[in-house]
């Protein structure tokens, strides 16, 4: 009989043990292994039951067991020990706290639609989730003071099953709150705090807001469910990145404006700092600008300036490499929606749609896009590696027309993760018996054979990967069972996999880019690698596919149609449901990460650096990360066809690239074998993978860089803005309307050049001048540039500097003469160009309003 009603009671702990509830509760402990160890040493066998986890745990052990436990004065010890541990870990400075910035804020927001945490709060779908998740766990490791924006999802997203012919199938859970490592926040009366939006035809979207403590940041989440909603409304946070588009939009209005009033609601009930950045990951969040505009007007600010204030102050990171990628919406929907959450009038609705207009060349006016709101409402944009932010450059070039796409103003933060969580115990536990504390945190002491000789790295090696292999047949099992398969039929699991071969990981999402069966494109020669007789290769394949993507769920029931045959089903396996706890033990497991997308198709790839941190080599195309930072002593280079325009022949060109490493570099690496049956040559790869790559991929890398280059300057910026009752803000808005009133009348003229003869060489100078008409603008308002350097067969210029040119003469009815001096430094091909561009010191990149005026136009 079906129960109408479900809910979580939980155990009251003894006094002595009191504080073992906080320690669950803060999620440091999913990377802290001290504490792991206390919650497992509690009871060994209920620990593994519960999936490790402490909350699960504590409401399983009996009341006997916990009264047994607080007598024994041993573990009341270890407890205690932890609980201030853990207050020490909050509470003193880190980082952070040492640096000698001005103006580093107090407070940042970071909003994501979802976050990969730990296993236990599974608020997450891939890799976007878990990078949000690794940003905050790093953010608290170096004191960042983040505070965390989020939904609580009741079904969080889907659990993958595969049917008898392989065909994907979801699953949908149902998390209770109570459950979970989080806690409801609650006004002074004791009630549930709550956010409330307005909602068209009248109807009202209420939604409790949920904690989460992860280490010394807390997590907002954002729950719709709840008591005085109406049906659809409780269903806006049900799942993850599913439902209709007016679905979609709903989350991501409650994500952004919602997530705004909880952050306020947040600061007025615990007295934490109003953040003073706001940091939005990927464009799903991109309403918090919105809002933030509306509460300024609101509070007296005028639209254009408070539009100013929240530009300079906020940050968007870009996750996205195509544009089928964005979120795009109905554009009336969206003006619906803005009216209807707008209670006060203080917002446009035209105003706030021309936000995400599709205005270029080539854009839909009928649909409203949230990247292009998210780069409209953010003072700097990055992509999230050096490849994809020149990928986003010419993706969103359109946005800045007569700007080169080098020009564009987003940069790059490459990626990174969470070592304390990605790390395998076993490799952190013999760089702290073998190393100093400084040789393990640089990597320098896994080059040093006399600290970790190649005997003792080797067995590591091999221990991580049997591992895997047992995980993995059981996995297996599991997964047959579920297809239908009788204990009788499994007998050849036993021997799945072999901790002795060569083992290579693939594990993405499923997506058609990503080319989940790019090593299926030669059957029969990988069939030979994989059954090689001296050097043959093992494979392991996750992944999940959108639910409504079919044509990734075909993808997977031809990788598992192959997994299946009788030939190969013992070295190549697909393992339903990849999640973060099957990570914890593939990617340690792993001699090699494969990666094969399209090249530019991958934003960063993050899951090649948790096996980078392991130990595990790189086999991958010049994509994301591995664009940047390939290396011969990390691993091999897919060479990619990029030249080629049919997808079929470059899958088939690349694959064969593929099968060639394999077959002759990887494989016989792998297996080329001393007297002792180390391979040296290999693991001196598996040092230099450690040593030097290590200290690069780590997410404290990545948070300070945001820090540094985002937050800081953010904060420095949106300071001068807002002083004086938003003076510098209410200054540069009227500048900026003042300078696009006049700019129709900027031109310029007329350009000369002087200093050189008809054969010019390297040490002439070369004297440059330019006549300007600047209408009613003056010099200050302006910037005169010669853009030169080398150019290309069809007169553009390929790699060019930028140079300031002075005002020389002032001319009639507001004609000014400009000019410089250039030394010529190389030789070949040189050519040069005048353009205007607004100044203002405000402006944080020349491109900033989208107006140029360059010679010749």
């Amino acid at each position: 009989m079906r129960a109408i009603r479900r809910f979580t009671v939980r155990t009251v702990l003894p006094e002595p043990l009191a504080e073992l509830d906080v320690l669950a509760r803060n999620l440091r402990w999913s990377w802290h292994a001290g504490t792991r160890d206390l919650f497992a040493g509690l009871d060994p066998q209920v620990w593994e039951q519960v999936g490790q986890d402490p909350v699960a745990l504590l409401g399983a052990l009996s009341r006997a067991r916990l009264a047994e436990l607080a007598a024994d004065d041993d573990v009341v010890a270890k407890v205690r020990a932890a609980s201030a541990d853990l207050a020490a870990y909050r509470e003193r400075p880190r980082w952070y706290q040492r640096q000698t910035g001005e103006h580093l804020p107090d407070a940042v927001a970071y909003f994501s639609p979802e976050f990969g945490v730990a296993p236990t709060l599974p608020q997450y779908s891939g890799g976007l989730g878990v990078l949000a998740g690794d940003h905050l766990k790093s953010a608290s490791d170096l004191g960042v003071p983040l505070v965390g924006v989020g939904l609580l999802y009741r079904s969080g997203y889907f659990r993958q099953g595969l049917t008898r012919d392989g065909w994907q199938v979801e699953h949908l859970p149902v998390h209770d709150p109570d459950g979970l490592p989080v806690a409801l926040l609650r006004d002074r009366t004791g009630e549930p705090a709550a956010v409330t939006l307005g909602m068209p035809g009248g109807r009202t979207l209420r939604a409790h807001v949920w904690v989460a403590q992860v280490g010394r940041v807390p997590l907002l989440l954002l729950d719709s469910d709840v008591p005085g909603n109406d049906d659809e409304a409780r269903a806006v946070t049900d799942r993850l990145y599913a439902g209709s588009g007016e679905h979609r939009l709903q989350q991501e209005l409650l994500l952004g404006v919602g997530g705004v009033r909880a952050l306020r609601l947040w600061s007025e009930l615990t007295g934490a700092q109003d953040p003073a950045v706001f940091h939005t990951n990927e464009g799903h969040a991109g309403f918090l600008g919105v809002e933030r505009v509306r509460e300024l007007v609101e509070e007296g600010v005028d639209a254009d300036a408070a539009l100013e204030l929240v530009r300079t102050t906020t940050v968007f990171t870009t996750h996205t490499p195509v544009p089928a990628g964005i979120d795009r919406f109905d554009r009336a929907l969206v003006g619906a929606y803005v009216e209807a959450l707008d209670t006060g009038g203080h917002l446009e609705t035209d105003r706030v749609l021309a936000l995400g207009a599709e205005e270029h060349a080539g854009g839909d006016p009928l649909v409203f896009n949230m990247a292009l709101m998210g780069l409209r409402l953010s003072g700097r944009a990055n992509g999230v590696s050096r490849l994809h932010g020149k990928v986003s450059r010419e993706m969103f070039g359109p946005l800045w027309p007569g700007f080169d796409p080098v020009e564009v103003p987003i940069g790059s933060i490459t990626n990174g993760v969470h070592a304390p969580t990605w790390v395998a115990r076993e490799v952190t536990d013999l760089a702290t018996r073998r190393m100093k504390p400084h040789d393990s945190a640089t990597g320098a002491g896994w080059v040093r054979r006399d600290l970790v000789d190649d005997v003792e790295l080797w067995e590591l090696r091999t221990g991580l990967r049997t591992r895997l292999v047992q995980d993995a047949r059981r996995r297996v099992r599991a997964s047959w069972q579920a297809r239908g398969a009788a204990e009788s039929e499994l007998g050849w699991v036993d021997d799945a996999l072999s901790p002795d071969v060569l083992t290579i990981g693939f594990a993405r999402r499923a997506a058609t880019y990503k080319r989940l069966t790019l090593m299926l494109a030669d059957p029969e020669r990988f069939r030979a690698l994989l059954l090689h007789p001296e050097r043959p290769v093992q494979v392991v394949v996750a992944g999940k596919a959108h639910p409504d993507d079919d044509g990734g769920k075909r993808l997977i029931a031809d990788l598992v149609a192959f997994a299946d045959a009788h030939d190969v089903r013992h070295r190549i396996v697909f393992l339903p449901d990849y999640d973060m706890r099957m990570a914890a033990t593939l990617y340690p497991g792993c001699d090699v990460w494969l990666n094969t997308p399209v090249r530019t198709r991958e934003a960063c790839g993050t899951s090649g650096m948790k096996v980078a941190l392991n130990g595990g080599l790189h086999l991958s195309v010049r994509d994301g990360w591995w664009d940047e930072w390939h290396d011969v002593r990390h691993g091999w280079v897919i060479p990619t066809a990029d030249d080629v325009d049919d997808p079929a022949e470059r899958d088939r060109v690349e694959a064969a690239a593929l099968y060639d490493l394999l077959e002759h570099q990887v494989a016989p690496t792998f297996y080329d074998r001393d007297e002792r049956g180390v391979p040296v040559p290999w693991l001196a790869m598996v040092r230099q993978t450690l040593a030097t790559l290590g200290p690069k991929v780590q997410a404290t890398r990545m948070v300070a860089d945001y820090v540094a280059h985002m937050y800081e300057p953010a904060a420095r910026a949106g300071a001068t803005l807002a002083a004086d009752d938003a003076a510098g803000a209410r200054e540069l808005a009227a500048w900026k309307a003042r300078v696009r009133a006049a700019w129709s009348d900027v031109r310029v003229d007329h350009v000369d050049s002087s200093g050189v003869g008809d054969a010019p060489q390297v040490g002439d100078t070369l004297a440059v001048h330019a006549w300007v008409s600047l209408g009613g603008l003056r010099p200050q308002d302006v910037e005169v540039q010669v853009l030169h350097g080398t150019v290309d067969d069809d007169e553009q210029l390929a790699d060019h500097t930028v140079r300031a040119l002075t005002v020389t003469e002032e001319l009639e009815a507001g004609r000014w003469v400009f000019g410089t001096q250039i030394g010529l430094t190389g030789t070949g091909h040189f050519g040069y160009t005048v353009r205007v561009v607004p100044r203002h010191e405000a402006l944080t990149s020349a491109t900033d309003l989208g107006l140029v005026a360059t010679a010749g136009d």
